[in-house]
């Protein structure tokens, strides 16, 4: 039997218009000009005509988690806090079991965030109080686990290595002392994951990751980004000046920046079934793992 082609979300092509055309109509908006931005993880829609942006969480996506998210965005707000902003209607809308969220689209200029522009806003943000919605802990090796788990794609010998060092790292990180106190973090703060205004400030955006932990994890994304996919040096140097800290002079540095690739690794690869194309690249990141080669520069997927 024939598999049917999936689209962005998990979703086949039908299956994803029909619940865009229905959360739209729910809160009175016009999806017949509708363009997709993003798509490996959630389906990601410009409705050209409202100049909103329609996130449809990805298939098996948890509806609590998605009202959680949105819940602590509409705090961030009226917080004044620098994040892309909530469409002002009730939401999430499901459909058929799938959560919809709303967003103000924010027009982008062709030149992408720098990495000292989220320096301003991730300080805000793990300076913040405790918000008043019960966020997860966060558990870098639970989800590599899970992810670990799940990979059908890869070889018994690379999956053995990657278990291996799943166990090593975590070993090594029950030996180092965090630096920062606990607080709330975005999870995945990178280029990709902020947005240029048009008074020229950068807000976060992609809040599906927040959670209560170590602002470490959120500062080592950066580094990891300017370092792996090009940015340079100097590029992560700026945000480290920005921020105040340069979280690579701290001494776990090393081992926690070799779990944040190897988070990013598995979790691709758990998704390659959605992205038969990014594989090639997968097991080239594998093996610069293996060899211990921290300057491979990765292609984006």
């Amino acid at each position: 039997m024939r598999e049917t082609a999936l689209t962005p979300g998990g979703f086949d092509e039908s299956e994803m218009q029909q619940v865009l055309k229905r959360g739209c109509e729910a809160v009175g908006l016009d999806s017949s000009n509708a363009r997709l931005l993003r798509g490996h993880t959630n389906a990601v829609v410009l409705l050209e005509k409202e100049q909103v942006v329609v996130k449809i969480a990805r298939r098996g996506s948890s509806i609590d988690d998605v009202t959680r998210t949105a819940t602590f965005v509409r705090w961030l707000m009226a917080s004044d806090f620098p994040t892309a902003p909530l469409h002002p209607v009730d939401q999430p809308v499901i459909i058929d079991g799938h959560a919809i969220t709303f967003w103000t689209y924010l027009p982008q200029p062709e030149e992408p965030i720098a990495a000292a522009q989220l320096a301003q806003p991730l300080h805000a943000l793990h300076s913040l109080p405790t918000p008043p919605v019960a966020l997860p802990n966060h558990d870098n090796f639970a989800a590599i686990r899970r992810s670990l788990a799940a990979i059908t794609c890869l070889p018994r010998q690379s999956l053995l290595f990657l278990n291996e060092l799943t166990e090593r790292l975590e070993s090594q990180l029950r030996a180092v002392q965090f630096t920062m106190p606990q607080g709330v973090i975005q999870g995945d703060p990178q280029h990709r994951n902020a947005l240029h205004t048009s008074d020229g400030r950068a807000v976060l955006c992609d809040w599906d990751t927040v959670a209560v932990g170590q602002p470490e994890w959120d500062l080592i994304t950066v580094e990891v980004h300017c370092r792996r996919f090009g940015h340079g040096q100097q590029h992560y140097d700026a945000f480290a000046d920005a921020y105040g800290w340069d979280v690579t002079r701290w001494r776990g540095y090393r081992p926690l920046a070799v779990t944040r690739e190897l988070q990013m690794i598995t979790t691709n690869a758990r998704k390659v079934r959605h992205a038969p194309w990014s594989l090639k690249e997968i097991e080239r990141r594998v093996e610069g793992l293996r060899r211990q080669d921290e300057h491979l520069q990765w292609n984006i997927l």
